[in-house]
């Protein structure tokens, strides 16, 4: 008999949400990060132009795909050296996140690590494969059964940024566990303390972090936040070659390969940096108005030093804060949604129009 799985935890949101469509002025919905603005003109012609998609598509990404990803790591994200090989286009980060310890082997007996703030999709692909998660943030908890490692920096829903000395740690551990080690950064663009991300906020797959050496080391990527490619389902992982070419294999038999059209935008959006910078000064300003008023309100904010969240807490148990804040008509995130050591946090979106965020400051500071 299959083990049952956990029900979709956002189900439980949908009386708050009733009540905070009661509003005289509507919702304003800070809860799941989907973007709200629209997909640059660049991509969205690049779409158009690649509609006669005959033939079936290359799970392992067109040549053009394959190029795109390698010069948009050496430019964004100071990482040099790919090669084709190292590169792998996916369906969206989440599937990907989802399938990952089905598609490397794993099950029962293994450990998956994930972090103790986490996206609840680490430990549902755990559930998936039959593999115990254990979420930690410290290498020197990960047992000697640990056989997948996930990083998130910056952090879903914490905003949490890793240093270089932080990943260099984590691989460190990874390597004494001969366990694969995959850093989710599909946040890397959105860093608000420093103008270059790739210093600010440093991949894994950073020279000063792996020294040369990628073997087991993954990091993936998504255009949904920095392009609002969310529905386009656009995605890639990068590194260890050994590890891709199993997860491409797999793929292959699997028929897991991304539409011929959608893989012409990708590369449209990876070679635009000004369509991102424009996204970005979007999301500074509604982080700019909706800070403040929440801390006025009485919010603390924790982390959420890069990334689409505020991760917040007013001293009281989450699910409190959720229905204060639905009685004002805004809807976020509880804690616990994302790990069991956070029972009084909440997070704020930042994926909600100008009007909607300057909503729910005025609400705020009531």
């Amino acid at each position: 008999m299959l083990k049952p799985l956990p029900d979709y935890p956002w189900d439980q949101m949908v009386p708050f949400a009733t009540r905070a469509r009661q509003h005289a002025d509507g919702i304003v919905d800070l809860s799941i990060g989907s973007p709200v603005d629209a997909t640059p003109d660049v991509v969205q012609q690049a779409l158009r132009a690649a509609t006669d998609a005959h033939a079936y598509p290359q799970t392992v990404g067109t040549p053009a795909l394959q190029q795109a990803i390698i010069d948009w790591y050496a430019r964004r994200r100071g990482v040099t050296g790919l090669e084709p090989k190292n590169v792998l286009p996916t369906i969206g980060s989440k599937e990907l996140v989802a399938l990952m310890p089905f598609m490397l082997g794993l099950g029962e007996g293994d450990t998956i690590v994930h972090p103790l703030a986490a996206y609840p999709t680490y430990a549902i692909g755990a559930a998936i494969s039959g593999a115990a998660a254990l979420a930690s943030d410290d290498p020197a908890e990960w047992p000697e059964s640990t056989k997948l490692i996930w990083l998130n920096s910056p952090g879903n829903p914490d905003g949490r940024v890793l240093s270089v000395d932080d990943l260099r740690a984590a691989v460190a551990r990874a390597r004494e566990l001969d366990a694969v080690i995959v850093s989710d950064e599909c946040y890397a663009e959105l860093g608000w303390d420093a103008p270059w991300n790739a210093e600010a906020i440093p991949s894994i797959l950073d020279p000063r972090v792996i020294d040369g050496d990628r073997r087991n080391v993954v990091a993936i990527y998504s255009l949904s936040k920095q392009s609002n490619m969310a529905g386009y389902r656009a995605a890639f992982a990068a590194g260890c070659s050994g590890v891709l070419a199993r997860l491409l294999t797999v793929r292959k038999h699997a028929g897991l390969m991304l539409p011929a059209p959608l893989q012409a935008a990708m590369i449209a959006a990876l070679g635009d940096d000004e369509h991102v910078s424009v996204q970005k000064e979007r999301y500074r300003a509604r982080r700019a108005a909706l800070r403040p008023a929440l801390e006025a309100a009485g919010f603390r904010i924790d982390q959420s030093e890069a990334g689409l969240y505020l991760w917040a807490t007013e001293g009281r148990p989450a699910w409190q804060s959720i229905e204060r804040m639905a009685a004002r008509g805004i809807l976020a995130g509880p804690g616990p949604f994302y790990g069991d050591v956070y029972p009084e946090h909440v997070r704020f979106s930042l994926t909600a129009t100008d009007e909607r965020i300057a909503a729910a400051v005025a609400r705020l500071l009531v």
